[in-house]
């Protein structure tokens, strides 16, 4: 039978080129995207069937920041799947990106500029907001919505024949100095996208944990700097086309400058061929490029406290328990 492999957030960026790959890589998947704009998904689909005209691709209509939305889908792909052999939680945001240049200066004076520029460590500001449930929205759509996601598919992903597979996209900007678990939507903070990261680290540490013995296993990938729409919200288009000749020569230092979407993809469909029971599940996979443009992977231990994680893990799990009453009317 054909594997079946779920991708949330592909229309665009990451998510598409990782498709593309995927199905480069074995033409028997069954492809389902996931994405919020039906339109979107749609011309997706027929892009993917247009270079793979025998390929199986389906669609799913799925706002990760609206949780009526993620049940939605879920019961769906409930009744279309038996089961799932890869989810890709990719789907993600990061709203008014701010630089802070006079960080980025101090770090150009005190030789940590590379640094910086490789991980946006206090260079990079977010304003975030609440969203219709009452969330933060950066929160509720790079974390708790594919939470609620796969919590829901869990029939789908569990005692399989074959493992089965959680692969996020996380990010070298995830770190502990953003994150604080008595703020773990990060309310307060100007980093809401570094806090959501890391939640997503610890978040797969615990599910691997919770659930390796049933079949699944969760993985962590990094697609490096890359540039998308995301990317391209950041600093004014006219300012990126100054700047790209030296985002290139950059990347003869800095290996995680993987700038388009296919090199960024290259942990994710490095995953696609790996047996997960000789993974190490305390490893970021991160996509590299060299400066001559060859891809690869680097694995890189988290810096996550495992105490952390089994903590952040029962607050989802109560924040769940409140949605799940709230909107049980959507429940089988």
């Amino acid at each position: 039978m054909e594997r079946v492999v779920l991708v949330t957030g592909a229309s665009g960026g990451v998510g598409l080129a990782l498709c593309q790959r995927l199905l480069e890589e074995d033409g028997r998947i069954h492809l389902c995207i996931a994405c919020r704009n039906v339109q979107k998904s749609e011309a997706t689909r027929d892009l993917l069937l247009a270079a793979h005209p025998a390929a199986q691709v389906s669609t799913v209509e799925v706002d990760l920041g609206n949780l009526a939305s993620v049940l939605r889908a879920a019961q769906e792909l409930r009744c279309r799947f038996q089961r799932l052999d890869f989810v890709y939680l990719n789907a993600g945001i990061m709203p008014n990106p701010q630089v802070n240049f006079k960080a980025l200066w101090h770090g150009l004076l005190t030789g940590k500029v590379l640094h910086m520029l490789t991980t946006a460590e206090g260079i990079m500001t977010q304003t975030d907001r609440l969203n219709g449930d009452g969330l933060q929205e950066v929160f509720a759509t790079n974390l708790f919505g594919h939470f609620i996601l796969i919590r829901q598919l869990q029939s789908l992903l569990c005692g399989n024949e074959k493992p089965s597979r959680l692969i996020w996209t996380s990010s070298s900007n995830a770190r502990e100095s953003a994150f604080s678990l008595s703020d773990y939507q990060h309310a307060k903070g100007q980093e809401s996208y570094s806090s959501s990261k890391y939640a997503t680290d610890l978040t797969s540490v615990v599910l691997n944990r919770k659930f390796n013995n049933q079949g699944l296993y969760s993985s962590v990938v990094c697609p490096g700097l890359v540039m998308t729409n995301m990317t391209y919200k950041i600093l004014p288009v006219f300012l990126w086309k100054l700047l790209m000749p030296i985002m290139w020569l950059i990347r003869f230092f800095a290996k995680t400058y993987t700038l388009t979407p296919y090199n960024g993809a290259e942990a994710h469909v490095w995953l696609f061929k790996q047996k997960p029971e000789y993974l190490d599940l305390l490893v970021k996979y991160h996509s590299c490029t060299t400066g001559l443009g060859r891809c690869y992977v680097e694995a890189r231990k988290m810096d996550v406290d495992e105490d952390t994680a089994e903590k952040l893990y029962q607050k989802l799990l109560e924040l769940e328990e409140q949605f799940l009453e709230k909107y049980s009317e959507l429940l089988d």
